[in-house]
């Protein structure tokens, strides 16, 4: 067995450095990642005419609320642990070492999908309203951007994150303030968004499961708070605060400006004012950002459009560069713990995981090369593939972790109470598996990969081979991480003492 320094896991250079960010620095980082005005100009209109209409706004509050309870756990569980790799150190400690090893793999793989969707997207965004230079191009020049910015200290970008996103919900904010001021061509009606039975109306099988597939697509990125424990000020407080203040202000935000969506429109007749609005050459949701951009036109004015098609680029370069380094502290914190090459584990001057972030732009930009010589589009392959494909894994882990809670405080009993360590984590668990199943089952509608023939809004699983394969993709990589470390034939001393001391 390799032997290690008892000080390895201490040692400067694979130390990230300690007092670099506060409760906002990092919620800026989370709610970055979860990108709202994407999110208000991309999925809100699909979960409004494919999903349960009006009731829209509410299908985005109970997934919000059901991530605000799986965030009591995660939050008591930051106050023991305190890790790069934040979800597989919870799942090591609660459910063993081979299955934290094999979570930080699709963890891994989540980051570096929704990385990917997002570089698809900007650049076909940036082509479209800038031209000059293909896709490709501006995507690889914003990974050039989102790689410089990442091995600079942590702080930096969060300062950087911090004018983006004060920017992007200014303008969310205040065109929603002016649409419910207004009230609207039919008034304020908040039973129509917010009454439990029309949220479930159409079924889970049907128009109401795809509403909330969207709804937990739309808030990926929000766990990341107990990743940057280590760089915080004081983990055991910071990290805690920053979920929940995380968790709520994404909730408001999508609740709130969902709700003003539908109220400008009028509730009775908000699905056909939206399919209208998106229409372009005959297709209903073609263009799905022309029903914020028009509401914002009406209300507040055009420069609010034009202020918002800019801002979208921003909150895209925001999301990329938030996963960048949430996915390059996950191969810091596997390389600090020998489950991947050591030389991962270092960090440079100014306290940034430099060997990892520079991996996981090789990575990403491989796949922008390869996408661009084989002429995928940038939108519906690279964005709704990719995209898809991490939700499916990020809620996979979620379960994991909520188990993992369960366990590890019932074998490490401590001052938390029984709603911290067994009623909220089983409530999370039982919504996230059945999150799991809502965008299992409407994966085709919400990646694009839909078998010949059927018609994803009214079948469920009539997926293509690459949907098929995308969707399988997380539980074979978890299999294929647990047998690794399963095969390993000696116990990783940097492992046991990251992981599971």
């Amino acid at each position: 067995m390799t032997q290690t320094k008892p000080n390895s896991m201490t040692a400067p250079e694979t130390a990230l450095h300690k007092g670099r960010l506060g409760v906002l620095g990092i919620v800026f980082f989370v709610v970055a990642a979860a990108a709202p005005l994407v999110g208000m100009t991309g999925a809100v209109p699909v979960a409004i005419v494919l999903g349960n209409g009006a009731a829209a706004p509410g299908a985005y509050v109970v997934v919000g609320l059901t991530l605000l309870v799986f965030s009591v756990g995660y939050a008591a569980m930051s106050q023991r642990v305190t890790n790069a790799g934040a979800f597989f150190a919870y799942i090591g400690r609660g459910l063993g070492r081979h299955l934290g090893t094999a979570s930080a793999f699709v963890s891994i793989l989540a980051y570096l999908a929704i990385q990917l969707a997002i570089y698809g997207f900007f650049g076909a965004l940036m082509a479209g309203q800038v031209g000059v230079l293909p896709w490709w191009v501006w995507s690889l020049l914003s990974w050039g951007v989102v790689t410089l910015l990442s091995l600079l200290s942590v702080d930096v970008g969060a300062k950087v994150l911090g004018v983006l996103m004060l920017l992007e919900l200014t303008a969310l904010v205040v065109t929603a303030v002016a649409i419910l001021l207004d009230g609207g061509p039919e008034g304020i009606n908040f039973w129509a968004s917010f009454n439990p039975a029309d949220i479930v109306a159409g079924g889970l099988a049907g128009s109401a499961g795809i509403a909330f597939a969207f709804a937990f697509a739309s808030f990926i990125g929000f766990e990341a708070t107990a990743i940057y424990g280590e760089e915080s000020k004081d983990p055991k407080s910071v990290v805690p605060r920053a979920t929940y203040l995380a968790v709520v202000v994404i909730t408001v935000l999508f609740g709130l400006t969902a709700f003003a969506m539908v109220t400008g429109m009028g509730a009775s007749t908000v699905v056909e004012k939206t399919a209208l609005l998106s229409t372009v050459a005959g297709i209903p949701l073609a263009d799905p950002a022309a029903v914020l951009f028009a509401l914002a036109t009406q209300y507040v004015g055009p420069w609010m459009a034009t202020v918002m098609s800019i801002l979208v680029l921003s909150s895209l370069f925001a999301g990329l560069l938030a996963f960048q380094n949430a996915a390059s502290r996950y191969l810091f914190a596997l390389g600090r713990g020998g489950a991947l090459p050591k030389p991962l584990s270092t960090v440079n001057g100014r306290g940034a995981p430099s060997t990892a972030s520079i991996a996981t732009s090789v990575i990403t930009g491989i796949v922008l090369v390869a996408f661009a010589v084989f002429q995928l589009d940038p939108v519906l392959n690279l964005f709704y593939w990719f995209s898809g494909l991490s939700v499916i894994a990020i809620v996979l882990i979620e379960i994991l972790v909520s188990i993992a809670i369960i366990a590890y405080f019932q074998r490490n009993k401590g001052t938390e109470n029984i709603f911290q360590t067994i009623i909220a984590p089983v409530l999370a668990t039982i919504g996230l598996l059945l999150g799991e199943y809502l965008l299992m089952s409407h994966f085709g509608l919400l990646a694009g990969t839909v078998a010949d023939g059927v018609d994803p809004t009214i079948t469920t699983w009539g997926l293509s081979t690459i949907g098929w394969v995308l969707v399988a993709l997380p539980f074979l990589l978890l299999l294929g991480g647990y047998i690794f470390s399963r095969l390993q034939n000696h116990e990783n001393d940097d492992l046991v003492r990251d992981v599971l001391s």
